[in-house]
């Protein structure tokens, strides 16, 4: 491990070192949040075509005064509040996924034996771990030995015996010895917060159900504002019907050819799905 302060594990670094790997940006902050955005899951489950078609609709009625034919506009609604609510619950769930939970640890600092938070923690910094403590970053033992419970990020649960110059990984906890290790990871560059980044990351899965709805969305978005104007136009000038008969009866066959309930049957058929999945501890984050 290439170091700047080679520090020792009986002095570890002054306040004027920790001054200064806090200015090169070495401290132990928080990740930046890779899920989506709450302006995005709005955005997302509000703006498209289908809610688009179904609002001018919506307008078109309410203009001729038409309210009792705009029931439909409640079907739009629990479906886009059944996305927006599953999304921002699942964005929570996501961001508090931690494989750390250790909060403080002990550092060397000025041959003084300190308890800090684990996010003033810089690189470099040394750290005293014993029996039950976790390993709040990647680190390298300078002094002592240990044996290490790595299950959390290998699935092994027998105890990984380490000693001076042995890595330790953040996210493993000691289970017996005592051991002074330097700071080699922080912040977003610590092992386990690489493994927790990629488990919060949104990743684009294909579903068959998903794939077909849009299809049929999308072909009947085409054929929807060229068969909504000639419907208007025969109703109104080849048939002569007053304009607010007209707009009902084209907006009852546009709303015909819009599946709305197939799209609040496959919102719900998703979130039963997801509750489903939750019981088993399954986090489904789209």
């Amino acid at each position: 491990m290439d170091t700047l302060f080679h520090p020792t594990p009986q002095i570890g670094l002054t306040a004027e070192q920790i001054k200064t790997q806090k200015r090169n940006g070495k401290q132990n902050t928080l990740p930046q949040k890779v899920t989506k955005t709450t302006g995005r899951i709005l955005r997302d489950n509000i703006c498209t075509l289908f809610n688009l078609y179904n609002v001018l609709i919506a307008v078109a009625l309410a203009f001729v005064g038409a309210w009792s034919n705009m029931l439909f506009i409640l079907i739009i609604t629990l479906n886009i509040l059944i996305g927006i609510v599953q999304e921002l619950h699942a964005k929570k769930s996501v961001e508090q996924l931690s494989l750390l939970s250790a909060p403080t640890v002990k550092v060397i600092r000025d041959s003084a034996v300190l308890e800090i938070p684990v996010q003033e923690l810089v690189e470099e910094d040394v750290i005293e771990l014993e029996a039950g403590k976790q390993v709040c970053s990647d680190s390298v033992i300078l002094t002592g030995n240990a044996e290490v419970n790595e299950s959390l990020l290998t699935g092994e649960s027998d105890p990984v015996p380490r000693s001076a110059g042995d890595r330790l990984l953040s996210g493993s906890f000691i289970i017996s010895g005592k051991c002074r290790a330097v700071v080699e990871h922080v912040g977003a560059e610590n092992y386990a917060a690489k493994i927790a980044d990629q488990a919060k990351r949104l990743r684009g899965v294909h579903s068959e159900l998903l794939s077909s709805m849009r299809k049929v969305t999308r072909f009947t978005g085409y054929l929807i504002p060229p068969l909504g104007i000639l419907l208007f136009l025969e109703a109104f000038f080849l048939r002569g019907d007053m304009l607010s008969h007209a707009v009902v009866t084209t907006a009852a066959a546009l709303l015909g050819m819009l599946p709305k309930g197939l799209v609040l049957l496959i919102s719900i058929s998703l979130a039963v799905g997801i509750i489903s999945l939750s019981k088993k501890r399954v986090l489904v984050q789209e």
